[in-house]
């Protein structure tokens, strides 16, 4: 046996987590502890969406890039509304006053969201036009109104509209004939009240700006060599009486409805979890309106009207300069001109995957057999080791069986065509495909029966759970014995997010992962309930006691004198048994040390609480998304990687997996990332006690702290450049 084959396997003979027994209390609050110990997870939230408004405030950041998180800030704003705003007044007016994390009342807690909403939106607002926007006028990147263009501007542009814009409008008249029409949600629309000239009469007509249009319509080129643009809303508004010829046009104001789209399927009550899915998404764009963006400038009787037709109330109302929706900022990053944008990075092949000749054929396998291989995407290319490795798997004679989770992919997805072609080679293929996951419901369930179709076995998991492991597992056949081969990551298996998602991923031929694998897609293909891994903590069932038990052993260590130390990555921090037990081991004088991109509960800091707490909140190009759980354990470390961040749904409601790690090498290498996240010297956002984030990315002297993903993108290019010499 390969010797470095033998060592992993003997690491892999440790015991598992799971088979601890955890003392109730060191998971459930003894009731001696104040709710105010933790931070609202929903102001929590929007201060993490105040963090990428504060990128696009920056004036160092490239242009493009900082209209880049405008855009971001608009998007995760909508989609907060669209679920957590709505969970909110969902339980109001349910009467289910469950109170939150921290005490307050549902009521009380949507008072202080809306307040802060209505704040940071204003600011959004603020941002582009006082300083993107004079910013991109600077750079020739202009967005004009119609006010700023001249008569040649407007004869080329009447064309523009009539035979590229009129065709595809719908306005929709309000009379006793035509009832007041259906708003959807996100989608951007004009209000218009006209008269007719003969009779006096007042009318309200809404006119949909097409989704399908552009949002930013180009001018035509006046040689001046600017890029020009005027926002289409703009465009129709100043073309109104094309759609009412004849009418006195009295007013025309933008407005968007967010809507309820989040879904509620009652899997025990459907016999067929797939067609329920399907006629909840149908429902999705008819739920109740829960925010009503205007310009600041509507009449209102306008307003009244809308409010009104829609039962809005007037928290509920958001005035701001138009433009409205300034999501469609994305379009501006499409445009080429790289001196705008941040620095091109091409991912680099990871060292372990390279082959020993320059133009040999990669041969993953073999690369795997000798040794435990982690990825860190972006840095290192998904599609020559993930991707690779389910390619090579499906057309590798050898291969009998493929394994594999699917929770959010792409539209054009390598990954699923792999499957595919595996399956109509004839191997054996599982694919568990959560068709559940939030607005991607419909991409995964054509992709489901795009499966079946080709001959894969396709499963939608447990009842009442979500799916959401990265899990991939490839039986091969070497020499007469079955061999496995997997994959466990903290991303998902899409290769196009793979390039703006920072994710960790371990490829490993452990015979020991290969049978806990084994053992858990058996669990969710089939009847089987397996309670014991060795190196998977897996959820709902054993992933919090496992942590809970790392974290005990941290605190007894510190109790008794012994080197301890807590770190921990992820997106987001909710739990409480898991908080309140890193709150122990703070008071036990264990150093804990979070980086947290998201949603963070914890307070640090506070005296008799977290004196040894500190967090820390890295924000930039790529979106930091790998969790990491790190554990001294007295000299002998124990380093998780997964899927799971600490929220009550991941805990309870989902099937997830952490990776134990057990190459000395890949220990010190996340201890090095822990360390440049965690420096002084790294630009990040330290949180107060008091919930406030305060933004570090300056030096004494004024210079810019380094930046966590560009000294990574240098690290692993300098490795690459050191294994080809």
């Amino acid at each position: 046996m390969d010797s470095s084959n033998s060592l992993t396997d003997a690491a892999d003979a440790t015991d598992s987590l799971d088979e601890y027994d955890l003392d109730e209390s060191s998971s459930v609050d003894d009731g001696t502890l104040e709710p105010d110990r933790f931070l609202d997870r929903e102001l929590s939230w929007l201060a993490f969406n105040q963090r990428v408004l504060e990128l696009a405030e920056d004036p160092a950041l490239p242009l493009l890039e900082r209209a880049n998180f405008l855009a971001i800030f608009a998007s995760n704003l909508d989609e907060f509304f669209m679920v957590r705003v709505a969970g909110l007044k969902r339980r109001i007016l349910t009467g289910l006053a469950v109170p939150t994390n921290v005490g307050r009342a549902p009521a009380e807690v949507l008072e202080l969201v809306s307040a802060k909403a209505h704040e940071l939106q204003e600011r959004h607002a603020q941002a582009f036009r006082t300083l993107v926007k004079p910013a991109l006028d600077a750079a020739d990147i202009h967005i004009e109104t119609w006010a700023d263009l001249g008569a040649a501007d407007r004869i080329r542009i009447d064309e523009i509209f009539s035979t590229q814009i009129f065709p595809v409008l719908m306005p929709l008249a309000v009379d006793p004939a035509h009832p007041f029409p259906y708003i959807s949600g996100l989608s951007l629309n004009l209000s218009i009240r006209v008269r007719s000239p003969k009779n006096r009469k007042e009318e309200f007509a809404r006119l949909k700006v097409p989704q399908n249009l552009p949002r930013f319509v180009q001018l035509p080129d006046d040689k001046s060599g600017l890029l020009r643009f005027i926002p289409l809303e703009d465009l129709i508004s100043n073309h109104l009486g094309d759609l009412f010829p004849g009418m006195e046009i009295l007013e025309h104001h933008e407005f968007r409805v967010t809507r309820n789209e989040d879904l509620e399927v009652d899997e025990d009550e459907s016999d067929n979890l797939l067609k329920a899915l399907e006629k909840q998404i149908l429902n999705r764009r008819f739920g109740p309106p829960i925010r009503l963006e205007i310009t600041d400038d509507m009449d209102e009787v306008t307003l009244g009207l809308l409010m009104s037709e829609l039962d809005i109330t007037e928290q509920e109302v958001y005035r701001l300069p138009a433009p409205l929706d300034l999501g469609g900022l994305f379009q501006l990053t499409k445009i080429d001109e790289p001196k705008l944008k941040y620095p091109r990075h091409v991912p680099t092949t990871a060292v372990a995957l390279l082959p020993s000749e320059p133009n040999a054929t990669p041969n993953i396998f073999a690369s795997i057999a000798k040794q435990d291989i982690l990825l860190h995407h972006p840095y290192e290319s998904f599609s020559t080791s993930v991707q690779a490795f389910l390619e090579q798997a499906a057309a590798d004679p050898n291969v009998l069986a493929i394994k594999q989770t699917l929770y959010r992919t792409s539209g054009d997805s390598p990954i699923v065509e792999a499957l595919i072609a595996a399956a109509e080679a004839g191997k054996a293929v599982l694919a568990l495909v959560e068709i559940k996951a939030r607005f991607d419901e419909t991409a995964n369930i054509n992709w489901a029966r795009k499966l079946e179709k080709a001959g894969v076995h396709v499963v939608y998991g447990l009842v009442g759970l979500k799916t959401h492991c990265k899990l991939a597992l490839v039986v091969r056949q070497e020499n007469g014995v079955l061999r496995s081969y997997s994959h466990i990551g903290t991303g998902n298996y899409n290769p196009k997010t793979s390039r703006i998602y920072e994710d960790l991923g371990l490829l490993t031929a452990s015979n020991t992962v290969g049978k806990d694998l084994t053992r858990l897609f058996n669990e969710l293909s089939g009847y089987a309930i397996e309670k014991k891994f060795k190196r998977l903590l897996v959820a709902p069932l054993h992933l919090r006691k496992g942590l809970l038990k790392l974290i005990q052993t941290e605190t007894e260590n510190a109790k008794a004198g012994r080197a301890s130390g807590i770190r921990i990555k992820l997106n987001s921090i909710v739990d409480e048994a898991i908080i309140d037990a890193l709150y122990r081991a703070s008071n036990a004088g264990v150093p804990v040390e979070l980086v947290v991109r998201g949603i963070c509960s914890i307070r640090p800091g506070v005296e008799g609480l977290s004196e040894n707490i500190r967090i820390r909140s890295v924000l930039g190009r790529y979106l930091e998304h790998a969790r990491i759980f790190s554990f001294h354990n007295n000299g002998d470390p124990q380093v998780y990687i997964g899927s799971s961040d600490m929220m009550h749904r991941n805990l309870d409601r989902r099937v997830e997996a952490l990776v134990r790690l057990t190459s000395p090498a890949h220990l010190a290498e996340l201890e090095q990332q822990f360390d440049l996240a965690l420096s002084d010297e790294t630009s990040s956002w330290w949180l107060e006690s008091d919930g406030s984030w305060t933004r570090h990315h300056l030096a004494a002297d004024g210079s810019r702290l380094q930046d966590l993903q560009n000294v990574l993108m240098k690290q692993v290019s300098q490795r690459k450049r050191s294994s080809s010499r």
